[in-house]
């Protein structure tokens, strides 16, 4: 809990939301039991919440059941948000383990946006402040993977959208090759990758999280290209991050289906 404590009567309020949630329907003293609170403060809670549309009475039953105006409380959480959440401890994990740092990167009006990071944690970390920053999608190891592992009609959009914005022609051709082979080896190795060019003093490796067909996010591992080659990178660490993305896709999928 924050410096500030908690504010008692939103802690049970919640509380008593979650249980009518998850049982869809039950009586003030059932409440009671489940949540560990007093009878007649549940009954003040269940009221106030009647109020603002939360719940609602079935007098027949005497059952308290959520109304769709508490769905709205769910309605701005998407499936990003839910990735970063459920992402961390994967990425803290992950980072521990292989002690380079980490960063989770969604695409966000054509550019790769860093949501999540290790690098505070990362003994090996030169940069710090990175959650928030905004990355090129060509030049980033987790743009060219949300690229090469995206259906095939969004790769274009976003392509074609890319060449409008920086008045790129085909075939496009970076600084460690072009754009298409880099593609088609991400396809084949399970990863993306960046090798030269955008911040030479560091390689990177990335790996799609998936939802269905869809690249909600991807997990980057940035190490220093003075301390390891690409190939032994590869050689280390590309199965244990395929690993990780591929958990928290399962988790994903699972959530999906709740």
């Amino acid at each position: 809990m924050s410096g500030f404590g908690s504010v008692r009567a939103l802690e049970r309020g919640l509380q008593v939301l979650q249980a009518v949630n998850q049982r869809n329907g039950l009586k003030a003293a059932e409440i009671a039991v489940d949540t560990s609170i007093p009878r007649p403060t549940v009954y003040r809670l269940l009221e106030t919440l009647e109020g603002l549309g939360f719940v609602s009475r079935d007098h027949s039953s005497e059952k308290w059941r959520p109304t769709l105006q508490a769905k709205s409380l769910s309605s701005g959480f998407r499936d990003k948000d839910w990735v970063t959440q459920s992402a961390v401890p994967e990425m803290v994990r992950l980072g521990r383990e292989i002690l380079w740092p980490l960063d989770l990167v969604t695409f966000n009006d054509h550019q790769m946006e860093i949501r999540e990071s290790t690098h505070n944690i990362s003994p090996y970390s030169i940069d710090h402040g990175m959650v928030g920053l905004k990355l090129p999608v060509l030049d980033t190891s987790g743009g060219r993977t949300y690229l090469a592992f995206s259906p095939d009609k969004e790769r274009e959009r976003t392509l074609a959208g890319l060449e409008a914005q920086l008045g790129l022609k085909r075939p496009i051709v970076l600084q460690d090759g072009p754009l298409d082979y880099i593609l088609a080896q991400a396809r084949d190795l399970g990863v993306g990758y960046r090798k030269e060019g955008f911040r030479s003093a560091t390689k990177s490796m990335s790996a799609p999280i998936l939802s269905g067909d869809r690249v909600v996010a991807c997990l980057t591992i940035i190490w220093t290209a003075s301390a390891l080659s690409f190939d032994n990178a590869i050689e280390l660490y590309r199965s244990r991050l395929l690993k990780t993305t591929q958990r928290i896709s399962r988790a994903l999928a699972e959530h999906t289906c709740q």
